[in-house]
């Protein structure tokens, strides 16, 4: 897909099952509005085709349309009212008038917000608005839905609210979806897989803990959440389990199956993965991996803070509720200790 002789989206392939709901995520500019516009057959590829159902969908983009129903980041309600709006699609579709007025007092009920049947779309809210525009398309009955950063412009409790109610109707109905979004929680929450799209391709794709927790390369990594990542050697093997140096520490990690004649690899650990605690008072059992350093930086973020440690040259980055950070009385240059299971470390193979 091209556009003013540059290339926007280069996908080879990309396959959305029935059923299944698909996110995309990727950084600003990566080529995702583009792919989606694609996919609900409103722009036509410059080389390839996209397939419905197995066959070309060039000469039948209409009639394949109305199988669809696509929710932009703005709601794009028309000057009337709420229901009139969630009943156009039907009635551009010739449903009848009773038919029409109770499927869409259903979905209009199923997300919310039927008492504002007779309101205009204008005195509504953000949210308001975009749960009237979920109603109008699921009134439908789309065979195909098409996201396009729907909640991008709500504030977290509407944001939240929203994507918990969207993916209990998911899970009702089976709903062949695409969601493009910048929100990795709302990947996690609506996706049943999640491919990752980046200067026009895409470089994962897999369930959001294989994304999340396994990326396959460093920028991946960088991008999807993961704060820790450093360089280590592998300096044995036993059974399953790597032993690996770093700093003048040894961590210990799973062996994954791509690591034959691999001798470095790169350590990835989600800060959520990580524990801090006073020296001393290391866990033991399951949490083979503890790491002395001090702290260098405290970044309050809201419930929890974002604490960066300096073990010995390796930088560590944990998250911490407030009640941990006053319980340890953490502050720059406390010594601690960062553990970490060994289940926890992801390790990206250095040839």
């Amino acid at each position: 897909m091209r556009r003013a002789g540059r290339t926007i989206v280069d996908i080879p392939s990309l396959d959305v099952m029935a059923g299944e709901a698909l996110a995309i995520i990727g950084p600003n500019g990566a080529g995702k509005s583009t792919l989606l516009l694609h996919l609900a057959l409103l722009e036509r590829p410059n080389a390839g085709v996209v397939l419905f159902e197995g066959a070309d969908a060039r000469g039948r983009e209409l009639a394949l349309r109305r199988r669809m129903a696509v929710v932009f980041q703005e709601p794009l309600l028309l000057d009337r009212t709420v229901l009139a709006n969630v009943e156009t699609g039907l009635r551009l579709r010739g449903v009848a008038g009773g038919e029409r007025r109770q499927r869409a007092t259903r979905w209009l009920a199923r997300f919310g917000v039927d008492a504002l049947a007779s309101r205009s779309s204008r005195t509504l809210s953000g949210g308001e608005a975009q749960r009237v525009s979920l109603a109008r398309a699921f009134t439908l009955e789309p065979e195909v839905l098409l996201l396009d950063e729907p909640f991008s412009a709500l504030d977290r409790p509407a944001r939240e609210a929203i994507t918990r109610d969207l993916a209990s109707v998911l899970a009702e109905t089976h709903t062949t979806t695409v969601l493009v979004t910048h929100d990795h929680d709302e990947a996690a929450r609506l996706g049943d897989r999640i491919a990752v799209l980046m200067r026009g391709r895409i470089v994962q794709s897999g369930t959001p803990s294989e994304v999340f927790g396994a990326p396959v390369s460093e920028e991946v990594g960088a991008f999807v959440g993961i704060e820790t990542m450093f360089e280590a050697i592998i300096v044995g093997r036993n059974e399953g389990l790597l032993t690996l140096a770093a700093g003048g520490h040894t961590i210990e990690a799973l062996e994954g199956d791509d690591f034959g004649g691999v001798t470095e690899a790169l350590v990835c650990l989600r800060p959520e993965d990580i524990s801090i605690s006073a020296p001393g008072e290391h866990a033991a059992g399951s949490v083979r991996n503890g790491m002395a350093g001090r702290v260098r930086r405290i970044v309050p973020t809201g419930a929890d803070a974002r604490v960066e440690v300096d073990c010995a040259g390796v930088t560590v980055i944990a998250r911490v509720t407030r009640r941990s950070l006053d319980d340890l009385a953490l502050d720059v240059g406390t010594e601690i200790v960062a553990s970490f299971k060994a289940t926890a470390v992801h390790l990206i193979p250095r040839w």
